[in-house]
């Protein structure tokens, strides 16, 4: 690892600013939520008025409703989503800004395999609900495990906010882009996807990489924890990247999900925020 943590004091205050920014959308939210319940309960009481009238005034009436059309929609990186009748991408959520002028975050290649080594490597991600250790496969995910590790010896993933959760169709955690809106990552992209489960199946404390569907030369730096056993459907591309395990603290993201999202549906940004204020590679 190189020199790390050269300058507490400016993490601290970014680690601030996405705490303050996180509590911004929760507000927000409520008072969305507030102003739309006004709204509904006034249309609804109009609409009763309205409806009392033409009862008087006419002997019949006929009236065709059309649902609202519900569809999938894929957005970029935007990684797992459930079947394809009942996932939406989580609206974008920007969170600190951070920039990369050098290490493996600006590279257009990604890091070389061989530095994998072929083994298994331990890390520790550091969060404000607490740490997270994750167990790295080398051996059967070699190109994911070099990517994981340089960007983590680059501090690429300190300050960052965990920017998806999804509760319902599978059950997972996505990490790791710099800007918390689903889209970003570093310089470079990489595949083919590697160690997916033939069936589909992704236990929970897996570790795996997000990708955009149907694109198996297009992960990065996000990555999902899987909380509870998912199946999620391989796509075009095939399935995910299975380059870890996590090995403590599982329970931690237990309970993020079980506050669910920021916005109330099943694949939304997280209501109890999870920010990484570290990284660390044994």
């Amino acid at each position: 690892m190189g020199t790390k943590k050269h300058d507490r004091e400016r993490a601290r205050k970014r680690q601030a600013d996405l705490e303050a920014k996180h509590e911004a959308r929760q507000a927000a939210h409520n008072r969305r939520v507030r102003v739309w319940s006004a709204i509904v309960g006034a249309v609804v009481i109009i609409g009763l008025a309205v409806w009392a009238v033409i009862a008087l005034t006419s002997d019949s009436s006929s009236s065709d409703t059309n649902g609202a059309d519900a569809s999938a929609s894929d957005g970029a990186d935007a990684g797992p989503g459930s079947d394809a009748e009942a996932a939406t991408d989580a609206e974008a959520t920007p969170g600190t800004e951070l920039t990369f002028s050098s290490g493996w975050g600006t590279s257009p290649e990604p890091p070389d395999p061989s530095l994998a080594e072929g083994r298994e490597w331990t890390v520790t991600m550091s969060t404000n609900q607490g740490d997270i250790v994750l167990s790295l496969d080398g051996v059967n995910a070699p190109q994911a495990t070099a990517s994981f590790v340089a960007l983590a010896e680059d501090d690429f993933f300190d300050q960052t906010e965990c920017h998806r959760l999804v509760t319902a169709g599978i059950y997972v955690l996505q990490c790791g882009d710099p800007s918390a809106t689903g889209t970003g990552g570093p310089a470079y992209s990489y595949g083919p996807i590697e160690n997916a489960p033939a069936d589909d199946l992704y236990p929970a404390g897996t570790l795996a990489m997000a990708r955009v569907g149907g694109d198996g030369e297009s992960m990065g730096s996000q990555f999902f924890i899987v909380y509870e056993d998912s199946t999620i459907p391989s796509d075009t591309a095939g399935g995910y990247t299975v380059f870890g395990q996590v090995t403590e603290g599982l329970s931690i993201v237990e309970d993020v999900a079980s506050a669910g999202t920021l916005t109330g549906q099943s694949d939304g940004p997280p209501a109890q925020s999870v920010i990484v204020n570290e990284v660390s590679v044994e």
